[in-house]
């Protein structure tokens, strides 16, 4: 899967110009917390603003400036003051695998996302790759997720093969709509989604055939 798939498209953007208070309304008016900065007749990316960099330029709540000093002060700094101007960065063709790395990496909750010309084409955040997650494993489709756990030194070619006949000896109605496999030290688990009206039997002949279901969940 590519960033393309899970990135955000329809974006608030903003100007080096755009005062910090004016960014601060836009985030608060369209409850998001990041802001790309780019060209406004180019749009090309120029740096990103979020709510955590506002905080960190902002005065201590502590500070003995009144209100109206402090409306002054952030009126008079700007994105481009404050904004980070190297944010990162990836294509839409990236993998999504390649887009969580460089999150954990660059210890960031979101990546902006260019074109090859640094034109901005979108952002993908954390919750994003969340998602996509949920969409691999099948969790908010309709079926039965059934795990299969094999001894790690049965992991070799053919053994998905071997698993999925058995499972269809049951039936020509098993429909597999999702294969996940986790491999562990010791041992292999392997997630089917799948929809069929014969669990319990394919259960059965599973267990019977040597291999052990852990686990069957079914999602109406």
């Amino acid at each position: 899967m590519y960033v393309k798939d899970y990135m955000t498209t329809d974006l608030i953007t903003i100007d080096p110009k755009t005062t910090v208070l004016e960014a601060v309304d836009l985030m608060a008016a369209h409850n998001i917390r990041r802001l790309p900065v780019v060209d406004s007749n180019t749009n090309t990316l120029l740096g990103l603003v979020t709510q955590e960099v506002i905080d960190r330029n902002s005065p201590s709540t502590a500070t003995s400036l009144d209100y109206h000093e402090l409306n002054y002060l952030l009126n008079k700094t700007t994105a481009g003051d404050i904004m980070i101007k190297k944010p990162s960065v990836v294509t839409p063709l990236a993998l999504l695998e390649e887009a969580a790395v460089l999150m954990r990496n660059d210890k960031v909750g979101a990546l902006v996302i260019v074109e090859e010309d640094n034109q901005l084409a979108g952002i993908i955040t954390d919750k994003d790759i969340f998602d996509a997650f949920v969409d691999v494993l099948g969790y908010n489709t309709p079926g039965v997720r059934m795990t299969v756990q094999i001894p790690a030194d049965e992991d070799r070619s053919g053994v998905l093969d071997n698993i999925l006949e058995v499972m269809r000896s049951q039936g020509e109605d098993v429909d597999i709509k999702q294969i996940v496999v986790f491999r562990r030290e010791d041992h292999v688990e392997i997630v089917f989604h799948f929809v069929s009206s014969a669990v319990s039997a394919i259960e059965e002949v599973l267990n019977q055939a040597g291999y052990t279901v852990t686990s069957i969940i079914e999602k109406v």
